[in-house]
Protein backbone atom coordinates (compact mmCIF):
# COMPACT_ATOMS: atom_id res chain seq x y z
CA UNK A 1 0.00 0.00 0.00
CA UNK A 2 3.23 2.39 0.68
CA UNK A 3 3.64 1.75 -3.08
CA UNK A 4 0.32 2.96 -4.25
CA UNK A 5 0.18 5.98 -1.64
CA UNK A 6 3.69 7.20 -3.45
CA UNK A 7 2.01 6.92 -6.87
CA UNK A 8 -0.87 8.96 -5.69
CA UNK A 9 1.39 11.80 -4.62
CA UNK A 10 3.65 11.41 -7.81
CA UNK A 11 0.23 11.94 -9.27
CA UNK A 12 -0.99 15.02 -6.69
CA UNK A 13 2.26 16.78 -7.63
CA UNK A 14 1.91 16.50 -11.23
CA UNK A 15 -1.35 18.20 -11.23
CA UNK A 16 -0.22 20.95 -9.22
CA UNK A 17 2.88 21.54 -11.67
CA UNK A 18 0.33 21.91 -13.95
CA UNK A 19 -1.80 23.79 -12.57
CA UNK A 20 1.37 26.41 -11.96
CA UNK A 21 2.08 25.93 -15.84
CA UNK A 22 -1.80 26.75 -16.16
CA UNK A 23 -0.74 29.99 -14.11
CA UNK A 24 1.58 31.33 -16.87
CA UNK A 25 -0.56 30.87 -19.61
CA UNK A 26 -3.44 32.62 -17.71
CA UNK A 27 -2.47 36.50 -18.07
CA UNK A 28 -5.69 37.88 -18.83
CA UNK A 29 -9.82 37.39 -17.92
CA UNK A 30 -10.50 35.65 -20.98
CA UNK A 31 -7.75 32.82 -21.01
CA UNK A 32 -8.49 32.15 -17.22
CA UNK A 33 -12.27 31.65 -17.73
CA UNK A 34 -12.29 29.98 -21.37
CA UNK A 35 -8.51 29.56 -22.03
CA UNK A 36 -8.18 32.06 -24.35
CA UNK A 37 -11.21 30.28 -26.78
CA UNK A 38 -8.21 28.97 -28.44
CA UNK A 39 -8.41 24.98 -28.10
CA UNK A 40 -7.95 22.90 -30.84
CA UNK A 41 -9.27 19.31 -30.93
CA UNK A 42 -6.98 17.32 -28.76
CA UNK A 43 -7.24 19.48 -25.89
CA UNK A 44 -10.87 20.17 -26.62
CA UNK A 45 -11.60 16.60 -26.81
CA UNK A 46 -10.07 15.40 -23.68
CA UNK A 47 -11.58 18.43 -21.69
CA UNK A 48 -15.12 17.94 -22.35
CA UNK A 49 -14.78 14.16 -21.63
CA UNK A 50 -13.03 14.90 -18.11
CA UNK A 51 -15.41 17.19 -17.28
CA UNK A 52 -18.43 14.55 -17.84
CA UNK A 53 -16.90 11.61 -16.18
CA UNK A 54 -16.60 12.35 -12.70
CA UNK A 55 -16.74 10.81 -9.31
CA UNK A 56 -20.29 9.66 -9.97
CA UNK A 57 -19.45 8.95 -13.54
CA UNK A 58 -17.20 6.36 -12.31
CA UNK A 59 -17.74 5.58 -8.50
CA UNK A 60 -21.43 6.00 -8.91
CA UNK A 61 -21.66 3.60 -12.70
CA UNK A 62 -19.49 0.94 -11.11
CA UNK A 63 -22.18 0.69 -8.12
CA UNK A 64 -25.12 0.74 -10.28
CA UNK A 65 -23.09 -1.93 -12.26
CA UNK A 66 -22.90 -3.81 -9.27
CA UNK A 67 -26.81 -3.35 -8.29
CA UNK A 68 -28.22 -3.60 -11.97
CA UNK A 69 -25.62 -5.39 -13.68
CA UNK A 70 -25.19 -3.83 -17.67
CA UNK A 71 -28.31 -1.66 -17.53
CA UNK A 72 -26.27 0.67 -14.64
CA UNK A 73 -24.49 2.16 -17.92
CA UNK A 74 -27.60 4.27 -18.56
CA UNK A 75 -26.40 7.27 -16.28
CA UNK A 76 -23.20 7.59 -18.32
CA UNK A 77 -24.97 7.17 -21.89
CA UNK A 78 -27.14 9.87 -20.98
CA UNK A 79 -24.42 12.31 -20.16
CA UNK A 80 -22.68 11.22 -23.64
CA UNK A 81 -25.43 11.48 -25.69
CA UNK A 82 -25.86 14.91 -23.97
CA UNK A 83 -22.59 15.79 -24.88
CA UNK A 84 -22.89 14.82 -28.15
CA UNK A 85 -26.27 17.06 -29.20
CA UNK A 86 -24.95 19.94 -27.41
CA UNK A 87 -21.93 19.62 -29.63
CA UNK A 88 -23.59 19.09 -32.92
CA UNK A 89 -26.36 21.51 -32.45
CA UNK A 90 -26.01 24.04 -29.91
CA UNK A 91 -22.20 24.90 -30.13
CA UNK A 92 -21.79 26.69 -33.35
CA UNK A 93 -24.36 29.29 -32.11
CA UNK A 94 -23.08 29.27 -28.92
CA UNK A 95 -19.32 30.46 -30.25
CA UNK A 96 -20.65 32.72 -31.79
CA UNK A 97 -22.16 35.03 -29.08
CA UNK A 98 -19.26 35.21 -26.89
CA UNK A 99 -19.87 35.42 -23.83
CA UNK A 100 -18.93 33.16 -20.46
CA UNK A 101 -21.87 32.17 -18.75
CA UNK A 102 -25.54 30.14 -19.69
CA UNK A 103 -27.02 33.26 -18.05
CA UNK A 104 -25.98 35.33 -20.65
CA UNK A 105 -27.92 34.21 -23.07
CA UNK A 106 -31.42 34.68 -20.79
CA UNK A 107 -30.25 38.42 -20.43
CA UNK A 108 -29.86 38.97 -23.85
CA UNK A 109 -33.39 37.59 -24.44
CA UNK A 110 -35.04 38.55 -21.39
CA UNK A 111 -33.01 41.29 -19.20
CA UNK A 112 -30.75 41.43 -16.39
CA UNK A 113 -33.04 40.30 -13.72
CA UNK A 114 -33.55 37.23 -15.36
CA UNK A 115 -30.03 36.85 -15.58
CA UNK A 116 -29.17 37.48 -11.58
CA UNK A 117 -32.29 34.82 -10.89
CA UNK A 118 -31.10 32.31 -13.26
CA UNK A 119 -27.41 32.62 -12.01
CA UNK A 120 -28.84 31.47 -8.44
CA UNK A 121 -29.98 28.41 -9.98
CA UNK A 122 -26.75 28.17 -11.52
CA UNK A 123 -24.85 28.70 -8.86
CA UNK A 124 -26.13 26.11 -6.75
CA UNK A 125 -26.23 23.55 -9.60
CA UNK A 126 -22.21 24.20 -10.34
CA UNK A 127 -21.21 24.13 -6.16
CA UNK A 128 -22.85 20.55 -6.20
CA UNK A 129 -21.47 19.70 -9.18
CA UNK A 130 -17.90 20.66 -7.59
CA UNK A 131 -19.01 18.71 -4.03
CA UNK A 132 -20.43 15.47 -6.21
CA UNK A 133 -16.63 14.86 -7.34
CA UNK A 134 -14.93 16.06 -4.24
CA UNK A 135 -17.32 13.31 -2.31
CA UNK A 136 -15.84 10.47 -4.45
CA UNK A 137 -12.53 11.78 -3.94
CA UNK A 138 -12.94 11.60 0.08
CA UNK A 139 -14.77 8.02 -0.24
CA UNK A 140 -12.09 6.13 -2.18
CA UNK A 141 -9.25 7.54 -0.48
CA UNK A 142 -11.04 6.79 3.03
CA UNK A 143 -11.48 3.56 1.71
CA UNK A 144 -8.16 2.24 0.47
CA UNK A 145 -5.59 4.46 2.29
CA UNK A 146 -7.62 4.33 6.20
CA UNK A 147 -7.74 7.83 6.29
CA UNK A 148 -10.50 9.52 7.64
CA UNK A 149 -13.72 10.92 5.80
CA UNK A 150 -12.52 14.76 6.67
CA UNK A 151 -9.01 13.78 5.87
CA UNK A 152 -9.54 12.35 2.57
CA UNK A 153 -11.98 15.22 1.81
CA UNK A 154 -9.54 18.22 2.62
CA UNK A 155 -6.20 16.51 1.26
CA UNK A 156 -8.05 15.49 -2.61
CA UNK A 157 -10.68 18.88 -2.48
CA UNK A 158 -7.51 20.91 -1.47
CA UNK A 159 -5.26 19.94 -4.76
CA UNK A 160 -8.24 20.61 -6.62
CA UNK A 161 -9.19 24.00 -5.44
CA UNK A 162 -5.22 24.66 -5.73
CA UNK A 163 -4.64 24.60 -8.80
CA UNK A 164 -8.36 25.47 -10.31
CA UNK A 165 -7.21 28.45 -7.88
CA UNK A 166 -4.12 29.56 -9.99
CA UNK A 167 -4.34 28.68 -13.45
CA UNK A 168 -8.22 28.49 -13.82
CA UNK A 169 -9.55 27.50 -17.57
CA UNK A 170 -5.59 26.79 -18.49
CA UNK A 171 -5.04 24.38 -15.57
CA UNK A 172 -8.07 23.05 -15.87
CA UNK A 173 -7.28 21.97 -19.76
CA UNK A 174 -3.85 20.43 -18.98
CA UNK A 175 -4.51 18.46 -16.20
CA UNK A 176 -8.12 17.37 -17.90
CA UNK A 177 -5.89 16.10 -20.74
CA UNK A 178 -3.42 13.87 -18.54
CA UNK A 179 -6.33 12.97 -16.29
CA UNK A 180 -8.10 11.50 -19.71
CA UNK A 181 -5.17 9.51 -20.26
CA UNK A 182 -4.56 8.18 -16.74
CA UNK A 183 -8.18 7.17 -16.68
CA UNK A 184 -8.53 5.68 -20.35
CA UNK A 185 -5.68 3.67 -19.14
CA UNK A 186 -6.49 2.92 -15.46
CA UNK A 187 -9.74 2.03 -15.54
CA UNK A 188 -10.47 0.30 -19.27
CA UNK A 189 -6.95 -1.20 -20.02
CA UNK A 190 -5.80 -1.62 -16.33
CA UNK A 191 -8.90 -2.73 -14.33
CA UNK A 192 -11.32 -3.83 -16.40
CA UNK A 193 -8.68 -6.42 -18.01
CA UNK A 194 -7.70 -7.29 -14.38
CA UNK A 195 -11.18 -7.62 -12.88
CA UNK A 196 -12.50 -9.81 -15.79
CA UNK A 197 -9.57 -12.44 -15.64
CA UNK A 198 -10.23 -12.17 -11.50
CA UNK A 199 -13.30 -13.80 -12.29
CA UNK A 200 -12.37 -16.24 -14.65
CA UNK A 201 -13.20 -14.76 -18.00
CA UNK A 202 -16.21 -13.67 -19.72
CA UNK A 203 -17.76 -16.86 -19.62
CA UNK A 204 -17.44 -17.32 -15.68
CA UNK A 205 -18.75 -13.62 -15.41
CA UNK A 206 -22.30 -14.97 -17.54
CA UNK A 207 -22.71 -17.87 -15.40
CA UNK A 208 -22.14 -16.40 -11.99
CA UNK A 209 -24.26 -13.85 -12.38
CA UNK A 210 -28.15 -14.02 -13.34
CA UNK A 211 -29.47 -12.95 -16.82
CA UNK A 212 -30.93 -9.95 -15.87
CA UNK A 213 -27.62 -8.27 -15.22
CA UNK A 214 -27.31 -9.06 -18.82
CA UNK A 215 -30.00 -7.34 -19.90
CA UNK A 216 -30.04 -3.52 -21.07
CA UNK A 217 -33.35 -2.10 -19.81
CA UNK A 218 -33.45 -3.94 -16.32
CA UNK A 219 -32.81 -1.03 -14.38
CA UNK A 220 -35.92 -0.04 -15.01
CA UNK A 221 -37.64 2.05 -18.52
CA UNK A 222 -38.63 4.44 -15.58
CA UNK A 223 -34.98 4.71 -14.40
CA UNK A 224 -33.77 5.29 -17.99
CA UNK A 225 -36.18 8.04 -18.98
CA UNK A 226 -35.60 9.69 -15.97
CA UNK A 227 -31.51 9.44 -16.16
CA UNK A 228 -32.43 11.50 -19.69
CA UNK A 229 -34.71 13.78 -17.85
CA UNK A 230 -32.36 15.05 -15.98
CA UNK A 231 -28.75 14.25 -17.11
CA UNK A 232 -29.17 14.68 -20.97
CA UNK A 233 -31.08 17.54 -20.90
CA UNK A 234 -28.35 19.15 -17.84
CA UNK A 235 -25.53 18.76 -19.80
CA UNK A 236 -27.02 20.87 -22.57
CA UNK A 237 -27.36 23.86 -20.19
CA UNK A 238 -25.04 23.31 -17.41
CA UNK A 239 -22.85 26.47 -17.24
CA UNK A 240 -19.70 23.60 -16.30
CA UNK A 241 -20.25 22.24 -19.79
CA UNK A 242 -21.10 25.59 -21.54
CA UNK A 243 -17.87 26.99 -20.40
CA UNK A 244 -15.66 23.97 -22.48
CA UNK A 245 -17.78 24.71 -25.53
CA UNK A 246 -16.89 28.41 -25.52
CA UNK A 247 -13.14 27.37 -25.10
CA UNK A 248 -13.23 25.80 -29.10
CA UNK A 249 -11.16 27.39 -31.32
CA UNK A 250 -13.86 26.85 -34.16
CA UNK A 251 -17.28 25.50 -34.58
CA UNK A 252 -15.54 22.31 -36.46
CA UNK A 253 -13.17 21.53 -33.43
CA UNK A 254 -17.02 21.50 -31.17
CA UNK A 255 -18.26 19.55 -33.80
CA UNK A 256 -16.12 16.92 -34.31
CA UNK A 257 -14.26 16.58 -31.48
CA UNK A 258 -17.30 16.98 -28.87
CA UNK A 259 -18.89 14.12 -30.56
CA UNK A 260 -16.24 12.22 -30.09
CA UNK A 261 -16.13 12.92 -26.68
CA UNK A 262 -19.93 12.18 -26.30
CA UNK A 263 -19.01 8.22 -27.66
CA UNK A 264 -15.90 8.35 -25.13
CA UNK A 265 -18.51 8.59 -22.31
CA UNK A 266 -21.16 6.20 -23.47
CA UNK A 267 -17.71 3.39 -23.67
CA UNK A 268 -16.94 4.75 -20.55
CA UNK A 269 -20.28 3.56 -18.60
CA UNK A 270 -19.96 0.61 -20.51
CA UNK A 271 -16.43 -0.12 -18.67
CA UNK A 272 -17.87 1.14 -15.38
CA UNK A 273 -20.87 -0.65 -15.07
CA UNK A 274 -18.51 -4.19 -16.44
CA UNK A 275 -16.44 -3.61 -12.89
CA UNK A 276 -19.71 -2.78 -11.43
CA UNK A 277 -20.69 -6.86 -12.23
CA UNK A 278 -17.33 -7.88 -11.62
CA UNK A 279 -16.80 -6.80 -8.17
CA UNK A 280 -20.23 -8.43 -7.90
CA UNK A 281 -19.24 -11.98 -8.90
CA UNK A 282 -15.70 -11.14 -6.70
CA UNK A 283 -17.63 -9.53 -3.51
CA UNK A 284 -21.00 -10.51 -3.39
CA UNK A 285 -21.51 -9.77 -0.10
CA UNK A 286 -20.13 -5.96 0.28
CA UNK A 287 -21.56 -4.16 3.29
CA UNK A 288 -21.77 -0.87 1.22
CA UNK A 289 -22.42 -1.06 -2.74
CA UNK A 290 -21.59 2.74 -2.53
CA UNK A 291 -17.97 1.14 -2.15
CA UNK A 292 -17.80 -0.94 -4.71
CA UNK A 293 -15.52 1.26 -6.93
CA UNK A 294 -12.72 0.95 -3.88
CA UNK A 295 -13.61 -1.96 -2.45
CA UNK A 296 -12.96 -4.19 -6.26
CA UNK A 297 -9.69 -2.08 -6.32
CA UNK A 298 -8.43 -2.90 -2.83
CA UNK A 299 -8.79 -6.70 -3.46
CA UNK A 300 -8.01 -7.18 -7.33
CA UNK A 301 -4.87 -5.57 -7.97
CA UNK A 302 -1.31 -5.73 -7.21
CA UNK A 303 0.65 -2.55 -5.21
CA UNK A 304 1.80 -0.13 -7.39
CA UNK A 305 -0.70 -1.29 -10.13
CA UNK A 306 -3.56 -0.60 -7.35
CA UNK A 307 -2.34 3.34 -7.00
CA UNK A 308 -2.23 3.97 -11.07
CA UNK A 309 -5.97 2.97 -10.87
CA UNK A 310 -6.44 5.21 -7.57
CA UNK A 311 -4.60 7.98 -9.72
CA UNK A 312 -6.69 7.00 -12.83
CA UNK A 313 -10.33 7.54 -10.48
CA UNK A 314 -9.39 10.50 -9.00
CA UNK A 315 -8.41 11.86 -12.35
CA UNK A 316 -11.87 11.45 -13.12
CA UNK A 317 -13.19 13.02 -9.95
CA UNK A 318 -10.91 16.02 -9.93
CA UNK A 319 -11.77 16.54 -13.74
CA UNK A 320 -15.25 17.49 -12.67
CA UNK A 321 -14.51 18.76 -9.17
CA UNK A 322 -12.63 21.51 -10.86
CA UNK A 323 -14.97 21.99 -13.55
CA UNK A 324 -17.99 22.86 -11.45
CA UNK A 325 -15.58 24.98 -8.38
CA UNK A 326 -14.69 27.15 -11.76
CA UNK A 327 -18.42 27.06 -13.36
CA UNK A 328 -19.39 28.18 -9.65
CA UNK A 329 -17.04 30.94 -9.22
CA UNK A 330 -17.33 32.15 -12.93
CA UNK A 331 -21.35 33.15 -12.49
CA UNK A 332 -20.09 34.23 -9.47
CA UNK A 333 -17.93 36.89 -10.87
CA UNK A 334 -19.73 37.30 -14.10
CA UNK A 335 -23.48 37.10 -13.08
CA UNK A 336 -23.82 38.48 -9.66
CA UNK A 337 -20.88 40.29 -8.45
CA UNK A 338 -21.29 43.12 -10.67
CA UNK A 339 -24.81 43.76 -10.01
CA UNK A 340 -23.21 44.25 -6.61
CA UNK A 341 -20.20 46.32 -7.64
CA UNK A 342 -22.32 48.62 -9.63
CA UNK A 343 -21.92 47.34 -12.88
CA UNK A 344 -18.24 46.97 -12.36
CA UNK A 345 -16.94 44.14 -14.73
CA UNK A 346 -14.16 41.46 -12.49
CA UNK A 347 -10.94 40.84 -13.52
CA UNK A 348 -8.17 38.37 -13.49
CA UNK A 349 -7.32 39.45 -9.16
CA UNK A 350 -11.13 39.29 -8.52
CA UNK A 351 -11.39 35.60 -10.56
CA UNK A 352 -8.82 34.22 -8.75
CA UNK A 353 -10.52 35.17 -5.67
CA UNK A 354 -13.71 33.92 -6.25
CA UNK A 355 -12.77 30.87 -7.24
CA UNK A 356 -10.44 30.30 -3.89
CA UNK A 357 -13.81 31.29 -2.02
CA UNK A 358 -15.89 28.77 -3.64
CA UNK A 359 -13.34 26.09 -3.36
CA UNK A 360 -13.99 26.63 0.41
CA UNK A 361 -17.31 26.52 0.38
CA UNK A 362 -17.37 23.47 -1.95
CA UNK A 363 -15.38 21.65 0.24
CA UNK A 364 -17.25 22.25 3.81
CA UNK A 365 -20.98 21.13 1.74
CA UNK A 366 -19.09 18.30 1.26
CA UNK A 367 -17.79 17.26 4.90
CA UNK A 368 -21.47 17.19 5.53
CA UNK A 369 -22.80 15.54 2.52
CA UNK A 370 -22.24 11.65 1.86
CA UNK A 371 -23.84 10.27 -1.03
CA UNK A 372 -22.45 11.01 -4.72
CA UNK A 373 -25.31 10.10 -7.02
CA UNK A 374 -27.56 11.65 -4.42
CA UNK A 375 -25.67 14.83 -4.48
CA UNK A 376 -25.44 14.52 -8.71
CA UNK A 377 -29.17 14.20 -8.88
CA UNK A 378 -29.79 17.54 -6.76
CA UNK A 379 -27.59 19.31 -8.55
CA UNK A 380 -28.93 18.48 -12.05
CA UNK A 381 -33.18 18.32 -10.72
CA UNK A 382 -32.17 22.13 -9.76
CA UNK A 383 -30.35 23.02 -12.48
CA UNK A 384 -33.09 21.24 -15.15
CA UNK A 385 -36.14 21.81 -13.04
CA UNK A 386 -35.16 25.78 -12.90
CA UNK A 387 -34.05 26.56 -16.04
CA UNK A 388 -34.58 24.10 -18.85
CA UNK A 389 -37.87 25.43 -19.49
CA UNK A 390 -37.43 29.28 -19.69
CA UNK A 391 -34.06 28.55 -21.84
CA UNK A 392 -35.92 26.49 -24.56
CA UNK A 393 -38.72 28.94 -24.47
CA UNK A 394 -35.76 32.11 -25.12
CA UNK A 395 -35.20 30.65 -28.02
CA UNK A 396 -38.18 28.92 -29.35
CA UNK A 397 -41.38 31.23 -28.18
CA UNK A 398 -41.26 35.04 -29.71
CA UNK A 399 -43.99 35.53 -27.11
CA UNK A 400 -42.42 34.57 -24.34
CA UNK A 401 -41.45 37.32 -21.45
CA UNK A 402 -39.28 37.97 -18.29
CA UNK A 403 -41.99 37.85 -15.98
CA UNK A 404 -42.72 34.08 -17.49
CA UNK A 405 -39.25 33.36 -17.36
CA UNK A 406 -38.39 34.25 -13.75
CA UNK A 407 -41.91 32.76 -12.48
CA UNK A 408 -40.78 29.42 -14.38
CA UNK A 409 -37.36 29.15 -12.74
CA UNK A 410 -38.10 30.43 -9.69
CA UNK A 411 -41.77 27.53 -9.08
CA UNK A 412 -39.55 25.24 -10.90
CA UNK A 413 -36.71 25.90 -8.54
CA UNK A 414 -39.20 25.32 -5.64
CA UNK A 415 -40.66 22.64 -6.86
CA UNK A 416 -37.78 20.53 -7.16
CA UNK A 417 -36.99 21.41 -3.73
CA UNK A 418 -40.24 20.41 -2.09
CA UNK A 419 -40.12 16.92 -4.18
CA UNK A 420 -37.00 15.63 -3.07
CA UNK A 421 -37.43 16.61 0.45
CA UNK A 422 -40.63 14.73 0.22
CA UNK A 423 -39.76 11.79 -1.50
CA UNK A 424 -36.33 11.66 -2.02
CA UNK A 425 -33.15 12.46 -3.87
CA UNK A 426 -33.57 9.09 -5.69
CA UNK A 427 -36.88 10.13 -6.31
CA UNK A 428 -38.33 10.57 -9.98
CA UNK A 429 -40.83 13.03 -8.86
CA UNK A 430 -39.05 16.28 -8.79
CA UNK A 431 -37.77 16.68 -12.16
CA UNK A 432 -41.34 15.90 -13.54
CA UNK A 433 -43.52 17.42 -11.46
CA UNK A 434 -40.88 20.78 -11.57
CA UNK A 435 -40.97 20.32 -15.00
CA UNK A 436 -44.53 20.64 -15.60
CA UNK A 437 -44.61 23.63 -12.81
CA UNK A 438 -42.03 25.76 -14.97
CA UNK A 439 -44.00 24.98 -17.96
CA UNK A 440 -47.26 26.06 -16.91
CA UNK A 441 -46.11 28.80 -15.38
CA UNK A 442 -43.85 30.25 -17.99
CA UNK A 443 -46.93 29.63 -20.56
CA UNK A 444 -49.68 31.27 -18.33
CA UNK A 445 -47.29 34.29 -16.64
CA UNK A 446 -46.13 34.97 -20.12
CA UNK A 447 -49.34 35.04 -22.19
CA UNK A 448 -50.69 37.07 -19.08
CA UNK A 449 -48.13 39.77 -19.24
CA UNK A 450 -48.21 42.30 -21.81
CA UNK A 451 -44.79 43.55 -22.82
CA UNK A 452 -43.26 40.12 -24.10
CA UNK A 453 -39.30 40.45 -24.45
CA UNK A 454 -38.24 40.68 -28.03
CA UNK A 455 -35.07 39.02 -29.91
CA UNK A 456 -33.65 42.36 -30.87
CA UNK A 457 -31.27 42.19 -28.12
CA UNK A 458 -30.23 38.61 -29.20
CA UNK A 459 -28.91 39.62 -32.52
Amino acid sequence: MALDLIVVLIYAAAMLVLGYYGMRKAKTHEEYLVAGRNLGPTLYMGTMAATVLGGASTVGTVRLGYVHGISGFWLCAALGCGIIALNLFLAKPLLKLKIFTVTQVLEKRYNPMARQASAVIMLAYALMIGVTSILAIGTVLEVLFGLPFWVSVLLGGGVVVVYSTIGGMWSLTLTDIVQFVIKTVGLMFVLLPICLYRVGGWDELVSKLPASDFNFTSIGWETIVTYFMIYFFGILIGQDIWQRVFTAKTDKVAKYAGTFAGFYCILYGLTCALIGMAAHVLIPDLGNVNNAFAAIVKVSLPDGIRGLVIAAALAAMMSTASAGLLAASTVLTEDLLPKLRGGKQSSLKINRLFTLLTGFVVLAIALVVNDVISALTLAYNLLVGGMLVPLIGAIYWKRATTAGAISSMSLGFITALVFMFKDGLDANTPIYYSLGVGLISFIVVSLLDRRPATLANAA
